[in-house]
């Protein structure tokens, strides 16, 4: 096998060997295999939190996915975001021939098959999701929504040998750098972060001899973060969330309100007026936006009745109920739950797909509820002013 994969490290009397893969590479497991049976280690770690273990180990586990839990847990970002994640590698496994994490159940086998101890090194998924949600700027959510949904959506053909020259240390570090330099939170959080979680996790890991199976992409990192101290409360907390949302999130009711009543104060015809143009373009952009999604009609009317309530409480969030409704009349079936995968980076796809066009419903919900909220401002400004 490629030795150039295999780094290395003597650590307080523990030889530590990180062997760099590509999740997606038909050839990763063999590669493990081999590693496994030639080094005999005390500990196998591998690049997994328990979420995803899980997952790997039941992959039918997507099936039973409960759509409308998700989005009463108020988790339909945190979905969204796995499911493009998985989806593409899954997506690039299939054109490979391979299977995702291939190398993973591979060692997670030898692990049980050996008596070597398991380590589930990575941080929690969720928890890294979250972190880099909360640490973009607004301009870097706008930039990275724009690079998901607007793409030119071809496809580049991708073989095996462009993925082993991605293991390589140079080209690694250029991609980092280049993912760091237009999206220096994500390059922070989905990398940096990581290397310093798995180092502590594998650098703790018991026995004299602890093979680590890391993505390629984290070996230089994690190799440089091994002996170091890591703060890892800190790492694995989520950040507050940012007090301009919260604040815009009660602004804009409270200006609404007062512009209603100062409509009212001076003339109630004229309070009446401002308020039903308000509530109706409100309501209107909110159900064209899920018209728009091909939603049912009940969903449509259910953003049409919601949205200026939901736009004067911001604890009331329009896309949830409208999603929750379109989850009663048009349930996911297990085939839509499958195809996620391969319709996700489709526009077609979002609209052939129950389980997708429920997510892609709840989005544009709110988003037209935005919308009628800032055209109708501005209309209600206009009329009493």
């Amino acid at each position: 096998m490629d030795q150039n994969n295999i780094t290395r490290i003597e650590y307080q009397g523990k030889e530590i060997l990180l062997l760099g893969t590509a999740h997606v590479l038909g050839d990763s497991a063999r590669q493990v295999r081999e590693v496994v049976e030639r080094e005999r280690p005390d500990s196998i770690c591998v690049e997994l939190d328990e979420g995803r273990y899980q997952n790997l180990k039941n992959p039918k586990k997507w099936e039973q996915t409960d759509i409308v839990q998700v989005i009463k847990s108020h988790r339909v970002g945190f979905l969204i975001a796995n499911l493009i994640l998985s989806s593409y590698q899954k997506k690039m496994a299939s054109k490979l021939g391979a299977q995702v994490g291939g190398e993973m159940l591979e060692g997670i086998r030898l692990a049980e098959e050996t008596g070597a101890h398991l380590i589930l090194a990575d941080r929690d998924i969720q928890t890294t999701f979250l972190r880099i949600w909360r640490k973009l700027s607004l301009w870097e959510k706008c930039k990275l929504f724009v690079s998901l949904f607007f793409s030119d959506g071809e496809e580049d053909k991708v073989t095996e040998e462009d993925l082993q020259n991605l293991l390589q240390g140079d080209e690694l570090e250029q991609m980092i750098a280049e993912l760091r330099g237009e999206f220096p939170s994500i390059g922070q959080v989905l990398i940096s972060e990581r290397d310093q979680h798995l180092a502590d996790k594998i650098q703790a890991a018991p026995g004299p001899k602890v093979l680590a199976i890391l993505g390629g992409a984290h070996l230089p990192g994690v190799a440089a973060q091994i002996g170091q101290k890591h703060d890892m409360e800190e790492i694995t907390s989520l950040p507050p969330k940012g007090k301009g949302g919260k604040i815009a999130g009660w602004l804009v009711p409270i200006a609404l309100v007062a512009l209603i009543a100062y409509g009212f104060v001076g003339n109630v015809e004229q309070g009446l007026s401002g308020l039903t143009t308000w509530a109706l373009w409100n309501s209107s952009m909110a159900a064209i936006f899920t018209l728009l999604c091909l939603g049912h009609p009940l969903s449509i009317l259910t953003s049409f009745i919601l949205a200026p309530f939901s736009a004067l409480n911001p604890f009331l969030v329009c896309g949830w109920f409208t999603g929750l409704v379109e989850a009663h009349f048009r349930k996911p079936t297990v085939e839509d739950v499958n195809r996620v995968p391969e319709d996700i980076f489709h526009i077609k796809g979002f609209f052939r797909n129950r389980f997708l066009r429920i997510l892609l419903i709840i989005v544009m919900a709110n988003l037209g509820s935005v919308t009628g909220t800032l055209i109708g401002g501005a209309d209600l400004i206009r009329q009493l002013f």
